[in-house]
């Protein structure tokens, strides 16, 4: 299941983007203070996390570095309604985040930056099985070569198949 962690001292904008979130199939964990949300990083795994940019403990390009460490995969989204253009750059070098939204904000805006950002996470997750499994099968293929090395030293020509013109194998002393 998809799971969403979101970020902002103010409850109010909390509440209205659960709302906002509450008909699609995700399980949204929204906190107001950031000591909260990192025990949550360390509990939870998360496809996309959302972090307001000024908050009076400390600020989002700290927490989302903070959670860029400690689950480098999610994608990590800045929620500000203060956007100049020297913030967006810093949050965008240090915390290395996906997307910078505005407050206030249009519904449709959100609702389609996170799911750009769900589809990215599920799609990097997707590459990191399918290399998994290529890296497995790659072993698998080299332990057998190294097996048909070691026969064919032990016993030359045993990996070697003789057939006649219909394909059949041949089996004879001779060689």
């Amino acid at each position: 299941m998809t799971r969403i962690l979101l970020l902002d001292d103010e409850a109010h904008i909390l509440k209205a983007l659960k709302r906002l979130l509450r008909g699609e199939d995700w399980l949204v964990d929204a906190f107001t203070e950031a000591e909260n949300a990192i025990d949550a990083l360390q509990s939870n795994t998360y496809s996309v996390i959302v972090s307001d940019y000024k908050m009076p403990v400390m600020d989002g390009v700290t927490f989302l570095q903070f959670a860029r460490q400690r689950q480098p995969d999610a994608i990590r989204m800045m929620l500000s309604g203060h956007g100049d253009r020297q913030s967006m750059i810093h949050a965008i070098n240090r915390a290395e985040i996906y997307r910078f939204l505005s407050k206030p904000w249009e519904d449709y805006e959100i609702e389609a930056a996170l799911r750009s950002a769900i589809d990215l996470y599920e799609i990097a997750m997707e590459n990191r099985r399918l290399l998994d499994q290529i890296k497995r099968q790659e072993d698998i293929l080299r332990r057998r070569e190294e097996e048909l090395l070691r026969l064919e030293r032990e016993n030359p020509g045993i990996t070697r198949v003789h057939r006649d013109d219909d394909g059949s194998i041949v089996i004879d002393d001779d060689g």
